[in-house]
């Protein structure tokens, strides 16, 4: 476990929050619970029919989960209204509220809408699309955010940059091909992501083939101009680009390529131009530097909501069960 990660579950004791899984019939997610429940860093919701739950999870100590069925609960028709009257300008009906409900993802998030629930975090049977879809319904993005992105937060054993070797990278794992206005908006958010979660203040770079004007393209002035907007949105944090990636984090090269840049090679939070330099980046970082890579964690959802990756760990639902934690603990200040 990195130092990130049990610094993260610590701070999760500290206000212990209420976590939904409603993927209670996959055998990874009650793993998870009954180490979330044994490391006591936050209260547990499995949605699903008990018996089937607990049948499942023999030899696994789920006891100190609560187990919530919707069509038993006696707010399920509660829940339906709220959505029917959320969504009926959309066409909804109650009949096909009901029917959305019963889907525990769509459950898990009312749970979080009506303060039942601080945040869920689903993904290991689910995809990306199935798991954010109800929540950008339900919860939509929070006040003064236009846009809902991904990040990882990448920890580098035996790194001297960045901070202490971790690094935020986005967008990494939802935004295909933001715009300018996107891209600065991204940055923005993974700023205060970067502060929440790790604790220390953000050093954004906004990444480029080219470092200030050393090449010209519409590539290029994509990633300057939301440099300009990123620093409108945010003038009171240290945001520079356009930079090539060594240029950002290494500051020996810094005083050759970008000697006037605030940052100083020493940028933690990596803003990449598209999807396919994110992704990649953080896949080859978890590769050949053997680092810890978490995430995707959503960043603009009004409440946090986590995908995980279908291939996932027990250990990894772990992982992401606290970062969310933490997410809430910043949204409740």
């Amino acid at each position: 476990m990195s130092d990130f990660l049990r610094r993260t579950i610590e701070r999760a004791k500290l206000d212990k929050k209420t976590i939904v899984l409603p993927e209670s019939t996959d055998i990874r997610t009650l793993k998870a619970t009954e180490i979330i429940l044994k490391e006591g860093f936050a209260n547990i919701v499995l949605v699903g029919d008990e018996e089937e739950i607990k049948s499942l999870a023999v030899g696994i100590d789920i006891s100190g989960a609560t187990i919530v069925n919707p069509e038993k609960s006696e707010k399920f028709e509660d829940y339906c209204n709220t959505f029917y009257e959320m969504r009926k300008n959309k066409g909804m009906t109650i009949e096909k509220a009901r029917e959305t409900m019963k889907n525990p993802l769509y459950w898990g998030v009312m749970m979080v809408k009506k303060d039942e629930a601080d945040g869920m975090v689903a993904g290991a049977i689910n995809s990306t699309a199935n798991t954010l879809r109800p929540a950008l319904q339900i919860l939509k993005t929070a006040p003064g955010v236009k846009l809902v992105s991904a990040f990882f937060i990448m920890c580098v054993p035996d790194c001297e940059y960045g901070h202490h070797g971790t690094f935020l990278y986005a967008d990494s794992g939802l935004v295909e091909n933001p715009n300018a206005e996107e891209l600065a908006e991204i940055a923005v958010c993974s700023a205060d992501s970067f502060r929440a979660l790790v604790g220390a203040e953000p050093k954004v770079a906004m990444l480029s083939y080219s470092s200030y004007g050393s090449a010209k393209s519409e590539l290029t002035e994509k990633v300057i101009e939301a440099t300009r907007l990123a620093k409108e949105k945010a003038p009171d944090c240290l945001i520079d680009g356009e930079l090539q990636v060594d240029a950002a984090i290494i500051p020996e090269v810094a005083k050759s390529k970008a000697p006037n840049s605030p940052l100083k090679g020493e940028a933690n939070v990596l803003i990449f131009p598209d999807l396919n330099a994110g992704n990649i980046s953080y896949k080859l970082t978890q590769r050949l530097a053997k680092a810890e890579a978490y995430g995707p964690i959503t960043q603009g959802i009004a409440k946090p909501v986590n995908d995980l990756s279908r291939g996932c760990s027990a250990e990894d639902i772990v992982g992401v069960v606290a970062i969310t934690a933490v997410q809430a603990q910043s949204i409740k200040k």
